[in-house]
């Protein structure tokens, strides 16, 4: 028995987004997805470089688990380097990112790679299994037990991704083996199909469509009829004994959405136009060090040479020198002025969560003044009374990542809804049952009547604020 894949790849725009930020290869031994972010600041851009890296990996033919894990990770390596190059060269794609998620084969052997909230799934005997984890605040939360699955849903901050494949960041992918069976079928898609369709109507199109191709048309058009809000990329890939020639293995490489054109200094011009129309600035002509590559990206370098500072007036002689005090004492200005500054910048990636008095914040910054200049400033207001802060929580909290401030945050939304949810099943049972009459005697039967039927008295939890004594 020799198994092998046969798989289907499609790419759409869906019904909202002006352009496909996502992008894909399905190949005889690779699959994966990527989801650009950044919008116009280049997602297509990182999408497309982070495929390119790792597309490669399928010519490579290894066998061994461990340098097809080493391969992935340094695909993952080399893609970031290319994302931080791009950054540096070209200030307009600063901020761009991408999720990654790819399954590399070698006969029953798949290592899987995944950064991010796009999703890989096996179905395999009729059940339907997730085998990446998102890495997004509400997974956390779900992880922690804050956070019911039923209730993180629905939750509209559940595509809040807190690892991803950035410029600025380094790469921290989930590696790990898996071994596929004869009869498997795998989904690998990005979170513009889960994000409105459940898993139940995913399981139900992979259980009931045979045909790969067109389960992937099918599962792009629920999400289309779902509303389409976001790009929608999906690969199905069943797995099959190419000995038993029932259905023919794939060979054919397949590139799909923004990677489809092999073309990534075109991306770049484009993403920098973009950039350039939506700040109001002009934008520079592409140099001749923007050069195209196919799989691992490409290196820009600046056209410009050296720039020429001559010490003369415009009559040619020579200026004249400031005293060697005056000279010292600039610089020690601009040092400590540039010092001041680098300081400054360095606390506005900072967050924390503290009040003003009636409510809870969410601040950039640290909470320390210097003299009389404030390094803080209102990132987010809440709208949650301060007094339904839990006690074990003192405000201000220590700066930290803007996830982890709006994760308190969180938590502290969490007691308040549930205290205003009490608070109103109180309310409703104090207005039914609360001026019930007592009952009245019969002049007749001389017995009581038979006493209305009272649910118990809704309480409020202890940690509310009404029974905190805040």
């Amino acid at each position: 028995m020799t198994l092998a894949l046969h798989y289907a790849l499609r790419s759409d725009v869906g019904l909202l987004r002006p352009g496909n930020e996502d992008s894909a290869y399905a190949g005889p031994r690779l699959l994966a997805i990527a989801d650009g972010m950044g919008g116009h600041a280049a997602g297509e851009v990182a999408s497309a470089v982070a495929i390119s890296a790792i597309a490669p990996l399928d010519g490579q033919n290894l066998t061994e688990s461990e340098a097809m894990l080493d391969a992935l990770a340094g695909a993952v390596a080399s893609a970031r380097s290319t994302l931080h190059d791009l950054s540096v060269a070209d200030p307009s794609v600063e901020g761009m990112g991408t999720t990654l998620t790819a399954l590399l084969w070698a006969g029953a052997q798949v290592a899987v790679c995944h950064i991010g909230d796009s999703r890989a799934y096996l179905l395999r005997d009729g059940d339907l299994y997730q085998i990446t984890r998102d890495h997004t605040l509400i997974q956390s939360l779900v992880d922690e037990g804050r956070l019911s699955p039923a209730a993180a849903a629905n939750h509209p901050q559940r595509s809040l991704i807190i690892r991803a494949l950035q410029s600025s960041t380094d790469a921290d992918p989930d590696l790990g083996m898996h071994e596929a069976l004869l009869g498997d079928r795998y989904l690998l898609c990005s979170d513009g199909l889960t994000d409105v369709v459940g898993d139940q109507e995913v399981h139900k199109t992979l259980s009931t469509v045979t045909d790969a191709d067109a389960a992937v048309r099918q599962l792009i058009a629920l999400a289309n009829a779902n509303g389409g809000p976001d790009n929608i990329t999906c690969i199905v890939a069943d797995v099959i004994d190419t000995d038993a020639e029932q259905v023919p293995s794939s060979r054919d490489p397949i590139f799909a959405g923004a990677a489809s054109g092999g073309d990534i200094a075109s991306l770049v011009r484009t993403a920098r136009a973009a950039a350039a129309v939506g700040t109001g600035h002009a934008s520079e002509s592409d140099g001749p060090g923007v050069s195209q590559a196919r799989h691992n990206g490409f290196h820009s370098a600046s056209a410009r040479g050296p720039t020429q500072h001559h010490d003369h007036d415009d009559d040619g002689e020579p200026r004249r020198r400031w005293p060697l005090v005056t000279s010292i004492l600039l610089v020690l200005v601009l040092l400590i002025v540039g010092g001041l500054y680098v300081g400054y910048r360095v606390t506005q990636s900072e967050y924390y969560v503290a009040s003003d008095g009636s409510q809870v914040i969410i601040y950039r910054g640290i909470s320390q003044k210097i003299a009389w200049i404030s390094l803080n400033s209102v990132y987010a207001k809440t709208g949650i009374p301060v007094a339904y802060v839990p006690a074990d929580l003192s405000l201000p909290t220590t700066p930290t990542t803007l996830a982890k401030a709006k994760a308190t945050v969180q938590v502290i939304d969490q007691l308040y809804t549930s205290c205003q949810q009490a608070q109103a099943r109180l309310q409703q049972w104090e207005a039914k049952y609360g001026h019930q009459p007592a009952p009245a005697k019969s002049s007749k039967a001389k017995t009581k009547r038979p006493a209305p039927k009272i649910p118990p008295k809704p309480t409020i939890p202890l940690a509310c604020p009404s029974q905190a004594g805040r």
